[in-house]
């Protein structure tokens, strides 16, 4: 498999401007046709229209389900030579109304060869069969007795098959790629996915993206959920895009009903699903995300560690992937990627979050043999999170509450909004609280250092930062605690805090939520943690604005200096830094998908505005991650400099940059 999946996608987007394909996305398709079970003509009438539905929404690449020429309840009729050679007959039509298809779809139908009848799947594309896979495990036990009829893929002698007056290549070690040798796939038939050891398995090492199911698993009791984590843990395990699909409603119902179920996955995430036993045809359509995979896989440094062992060696068919001039994605682009929208799988998440946290924290505390935590509370959302987890921990210690010396130090652009906040939630959780203003050791630093307090620079908003830092440090000295740091993975990402400032703590439990995620997390705390007195708290700190509050209030006396008017609006920077640190993304493709997930909401020129920010403060601002405190991974992006980022500080974001230039 080569691994410049840039070169095949740069060329086809010199030919087709708006073309999915040069972000990596393969257009993929699974049907469910009508079937009559031994009507080959019917069926393949049927295949043909679906072949001509998918071309019109720009597919790739097709899948049908198991023999899906003649049907797969057909019994001892297998053994019949009408049926096998009308299925023959039969795909030679479809070649024959397909000459001009740049579809490329897979069929199943029996096919005799070595003396033996095998269960196969049929590669075919512009009137031409690309090749031929046989069915390596062949299911003999309850409702299946297909041994009767079929033998196993690893039984054959040749390695071609003359089908349809094509010499073409055939069998279980046959692997798919495009001519430009970049987006390369996988074919495995039904009960070959549910063996300890797939097929699939083996394919995906050897360079397959993509892997294709024919399948015909019929409907019982548990079944389906089953049946679609299998899929989905198994493009998980094989960073891989599963297509799979299985026989409809109009199979036999002798003894056994099929659904006619089919799904997309990438990468343990389920993109599309068809409803069961629908009686007219189904196609399901998504967009897979090529350079996605193989991105991960080139980081998954054990996705090859078995390859050699294996002993498989794979014979690679070129195909030319066609060429669609297609607008869009046919796929769901997520605009809060950290957030899911499921109302009881974000509770969940929030759950899972909170208690890594507190769990963390209390082996910290407990480790240290510290008693005492020290937090600065300002009234907004951060510090009210590292507050909230921090009781939790303290409590599960069985140490006092008021072991947690809370501390508000209002300063310049406090407002009455935040200070009330922040009283009223130090008051409600029972803790120490200590106010100590501010102003006057600023006061005295400015004189110090010979700066003008009227000049309301970064030297004025920074003085005040570390103010407040080292009045946590010295009491946490003086009282034997730990300063609990409350700085988010948003405000790490884009480096907006004070270098030695509220960018230190003694342990930061905040540092891998990005700031999409902290108000949900306040919010399900409120929910379903905090008593009713705190509750209301948190609800009022929800809806003030997000501010470091170190310029003064307005002449009302409102928060004048908001920090989204400044840096950007937090949801775009965090799906900025969720696509390029997790998937590695380039900022064109961000942009891409920004445009997709904030439809009617941003403009492009407003994308491309906000995430040259990003890519510039991401790069200038590493010497800050550099030196991060100790703090605990939460989700699948880290910033620790022990962890999951190294980069040195030096590095230069020109050529990120240059790409957004001509957006």
């Amino acid at each position: 498999m080569g691994s410049n999946l840039r070169g095949l996608i740069a060329d086809s987007t010199n030919k087709l401007q708006g073309d999915n394909m040069k972000y990596g996305f393969i257009r993929t398709g699974a049907a469910v046709p009508m079937l009559k079970v031994g009507d080959c003509r019917y069926n393949s009438d049927q295949i043909i229209g679906l072949i001509g539905r998918a071309e019109k929404e720009g597919v790739h690449i097709l899948v049908f389900p198991e023999l899906s020429i003649t049907g797969y309840t057909c019994g001892d009729l297998f053994h019949q030579e009408v049926l096998l050679e009308d299925a023959r007959t039969q795909l030679g039509r479809i070649l024959n109304a397909t000459k001009k298809t740049g579809v490329v779809a897979l069929l199943g139908m029996p096919l005799g060869i070595d003396n033996q009848l095998f269960n196969c799947a049929v590669a075919i594309q512009r009137g031409r069969i690309l090749g031929v896979v046989p069915k390596t495990f062949v299911p003999n036990y309850n409702e299946f007795y297909e041994q009767r009829w079929f033998a196993s893929g690893k039984n054959a002698v040749n390695n071609t098959v003359f089908l349809c007056g094509q010499e073409v290549p055939f069998g279980s070690d046959l692997l798919f790629e495009d001519a430009g040798e970049n987006i390369c796939f996988g074919v495995e038939v039904c009960e070959d996915l549910w063996v300890p050891v797939p097929p699939s398995a083996y394919q995906a090492m050897a360079g397959a993206l993509l892997i294709f199911n024919l399948s015909a698993s019929n409907e019982v009791i548990g079944k389906y959920e089953y049946r679609k984590e299998l899929v989905r843990q198994q493009s998980a395990k094989c960073l891989a895009g599963y297509v799979y699909t299985s026989s409809g409603v109009n199979e036999s119902t002798t003894d056994v009903v099929f659904g006619g179920h089919a799904m997309i996955c990438e990468d343990g995430a389920l993109l599309n699903e068809s409803k069961r036993f629908e009686s007219d045809e189904q196609l399901i359509i998504s967009d897979i995300d090529c350079q996605k995979l193989m991105n991960d896989r080139r980081k998954n440094t054990s996705f090859m560690e078995l390859w050699k062992e294996s002993g498989k060696s794979f014979r690679k068919v070129k195909v030319e992937l066609p060429e669609y001039k297609t607008e869009g994605l046919m796929r769901y682009v997520a605009p809060h990627p950290f957030v899911p929208s499921n109302e009881k799988s974000r509770d969940e998440r929030c759950s899972e979050i909170f208690s890594i946290q507190t769990a963390a924290l209390q082996k910290r505390i407990k480790h240290t043999g510290l008693n005492h935590a020290v937090i600065g509370i300002s009234g907004g959302l951060d510090s009210t999170l590292a507050l909230l987890v921090t009781a939790k921990a303290i409590d599960n210690l069985g140490i006092p509450r008021k072991n947690i010396i809370a501390v508000t130090m209002p300063g310049f652009g406090t407002t009455d909004v935040t200070y009330t906040n922040a009283m009223e939630l130090m008051k409600s959780m029972n803790v120490d609280i200590r106010e100590i203003n501010i102003k006057d050791a600023c006061i005295q630093h400015f004189k110090d250092i010979g700066h003008d307090p009227a000049v309301h620079d970064v030297t004025y908003e920074n003085v005040q930062a570390r103010e407040r830092t080292q009045i946590l440090m010295d009491i946490a000295n003086k009282e034997g605690g730990l300063v609990i740091g409350t700085g988010d993975l948003s405000e790490l990402a884009l480096g907006w805090c004070t270098y030695n400032g509220d960018h230190m703590s003694m342990y930061s439990v905040n540092c891998s939520i990005p700031k999409t995620l902290v108000r949900y997390l306040v919010r399900w705390v409120a929910d379903n943690v905090a008593d009713e007195r705190s509750g209301n708290v948190l609800i009022k700190i929800l809806e003030t604005p997000i501010s470091p509050e170190l310029l003064p209030p307005d002449e009302k006396g409102n928060i004048q200096q908001k920090t989204e008017d400044i840096i950007g609006p937090y949801e775009l920077h965090d799906f900025f830094m969720y696509h390029m640190l997790r998937y590695g993304a380039t900022p064109k493709k961000i942009a891409f998908l920004a445009e997709k997930a904030f439809e009617g909401q941003y403009s492009k020129d407003t994308i491309k505005k906000w995430l040259t920010v990003f890519i510039k403060r991401f790069f200038s601002q590493q010497f800050k991650r550099s030196c991060l405190p100790d703090g605990p991974k939460v989700g699948t992006i880290s910033l620790s400099p022990r962890g999951d980022w190294r980069m040195p500080s030096d590095a230069v974001a020109n050529s990120w940059l240059s790409e957004l230039e001509d957006l």
